[in-house]
């Protein structure tokens, strides 16, 4: 479990936010993801993501890694945010877009 743990730090600390979620950002596999990309394209953050779906070491491990049941999960400079949920209640409070420009989250071309 820690070579998957592993490579999970690489992928969360490569880029300032990190999207795990089924499917990707052009083609989610999923509603919750779908959701979740809307918020970070509106948002205007550059985001990596990893189509859990493809690797099922990362599906299992991410949320082992997290503490966290389901997929989506954002991490934002490597900290675990939450899911689609949690994302959307930040997001309409406005917590979401402060926390990206606190971190100084790199913006989306």
């Amino acid at each position: 479990m820690s070579d998957v743990n592993d490579r999970i730090q690489d992928i969360v600390q490569a880029d300032d936010v990190v999207l795990f979620m089924k499917g990707t950002p052009l083609f989610p596999q999923c509603g919750f993801s779908s959701r979740a990309v809307a918020i970070l394209d509106h948002c205007g953050v550059a985001f990596g993501s990893v189509d859990v779906l493809q690797d099922m070491e990362i599906r299992q491990g991410i949320k082992s890694f997290s503490d966290w049941p389901t997929i989506p999960q954002l991490y934002v400079k490597g900290e675990f945010i939450g899911g689609s949920d949690i994302m959307m209640e930040m997001f309409e409070a406005g917590e979401l877009q402060q926390l990206m420009d606190e971190k100084q989250v790199a913006k989306a071309d």
